[in-house]
């Protein structure tokens, strides 16, 4: 006997409601600043009802941005931390990950321990001590020094961990039996199997990496050396508080998460799949 039933009208109402609410809450403020940006200098952004599509849309907005600050010198000093940080965690992720899943060594399940343990610690607690750690090494106002502690994540090495965990044994034993090493093992039979959840790692470090405020404040202090997040907030200091740019400074700084996840969301959601569904 089927329990399954199908939806009444109400349910499907109620679903397609709570749909819309949590798309407005999530979406919505992207579409609001998007449309402030695109709105000329003649409409009122502070009205009691202010339009949501711009009347006359422009993007003179974004030129004034990049008067105002050097943006794009900015993107290319995010850009640049972003990949460090990306190529550290990929590189480094994986290599601790199939180390901890697939190798047996002496001390394995207390560096696993411990690599867990560090994820009950807020990153404020440890920013002095990582301070300290960039100065002693010269890094210092540099942008591998803004780079250097996000280099590799604990939380990215047990995804890799939960990634290789989930790969057949099996595979691996024949593989032994055949003569393949551990390179071997790794590049051909590792890797093609957790290329979702590396895809994941690849879009968290990205996006944790451009965000990041508050550690490029601390470590940098020429202003040429500034990320994007850093350096925009000079469109909301003494010389330019126009709402229009600052929402236009906040697209710019949008934009590279959204294509980066655009182009790796196929393998994302199969990351997905792979770290909540052991094989």
């Amino acid at each position: 006997m089927s329990l399954s039933r199908t939806p009444s009208a109400a349910d499907r109402a109620v679903r397609y409601l709570l749909l819309l609410l949590v798309l407005a809450l999530t979406v919505g403020p992207f579409l609001w600043q998007l449309s402030t940006s695109l709105k000329g200098p003649g409409e009122d952004v502070f009205a009691r009802t202010p339009g949501f599509l711009p009347e006359h849309p422009t993007l003179a907005n974004y030129a004034k941005v990049a008067d105002t600050v050097p943006v794009w010198t900015y993107a290319a000093n995010s850009l640049t931390v972003a990949a460090i940080a990306v190529v550290g965690n990929v590189v480094g992720a994986t290599l601790a990950g199939y180390a901890l899943a697939r190798l047996r060594f002496r001390g394995a399940r207390l560096a696993l321990g411990l690599f867990v343990a560090t994820l009950v610690l807020p990153g404020e607690v440890t920013i002095v001590s990582q301070y300290v750690t960039v100065r002693s090494l010269g890094l210092t106002d540099t942008l591998l020094g803004v780079a250097l502690p996000g280099a590799i994540a604990m939380l990215n090495v047990l995804l890799m961990y939960t990634a290789f965990r989930a790969v057949p044994a099996e595979l691996d034993a024949a593989a032994l039996v055949d003569g393949a090493n551990v390179r071997q093992r790794l590049w051909h039979i590792g890797l093609p199997s957790v290329r979702g959840m590396l895809s994941v790692v690849v879009i968290f470090t990205f996006i944790g990496a451009w965000d990041d405020f508050l550690w490029p404040l601390i470590v940098l202090n020429d202003p040429a050396r500034y990320t994007l997040t850093v350096g925009l907030q000079y469109l909301d200091g003494t010389f330019s508080a126009n709402p229009r740019q600052i929402a236009a400074g906040t697209m710019i700084a949008f934009l590279p998460v959204v294509a980066v996840f655009a182009a790796l969301q196929r393998f994302f959601f199969k990351g997905v799949e792979e770290g909540a569904i052991k094989g």
